[in-house]
């Protein structure tokens, strides 16, 4: 069983995410999504709309995901150590936590591959586009 492993802050879902999850799915047999804590997203985002438990209850209604975890507020990397992916999916920007990834799966003597995903749709779906528009509108 070959297991994919997505990460993010799911807060406004969009068809870019769907992108994401059906890559995911295609990728592997097993989609395991980590989702961003709330001290992590204030921290390196903005404030969240919804909690982390929201946006995981969310995500656990997907049907192209397994198993949706929340990612840990001490060690982002100690999930990647637990779940072991085969493989795991960037989003085309995403940028947290992403500088050390290689040398972590290399600490951990995982052979887990990373690709990075292109964009779908960049200018219509992507989340603080839309948070924009739902602010102007408000």
């Amino acid at each position: 069983m070959k297991t994919v492993m997505i990460f993010g802050t799911f807060d406004i879902l969009h068809q870019g995410h769907l992108s994401v999850f059906k890559a995911a799915r295609r990728a592997g047999d097993h989609v395991i999504t980590v989702v961003a804590r709330d001290t992590t997203v204030k921290k390196h985002k903005q404030h969240p709309i919804h909690t982390e438990l929201e946006r995981k209850r969310m995500l656990e209604c997907i049907s192209l995901i397994d198993e949706v975890v929340l990612g840990c507020k001490k060690n982002p990397y100690k999930i990647i150590k637990n779940k072991q992916p085969d493989i795991i999916l960037l989003g085309y920007d995403q940028k947290v936590f992403v500088d050390q990834l290689k040398e972590k799966l290399k600490e951990f003597g995982l052979s887990t591959k990373v690709k990075r995903l292109p964009s779908y749709k960049p200018k219509t779906y992507k989340s603080n586009k839309i948070r924009q528009k739902m602010e102007k509108s408000m």
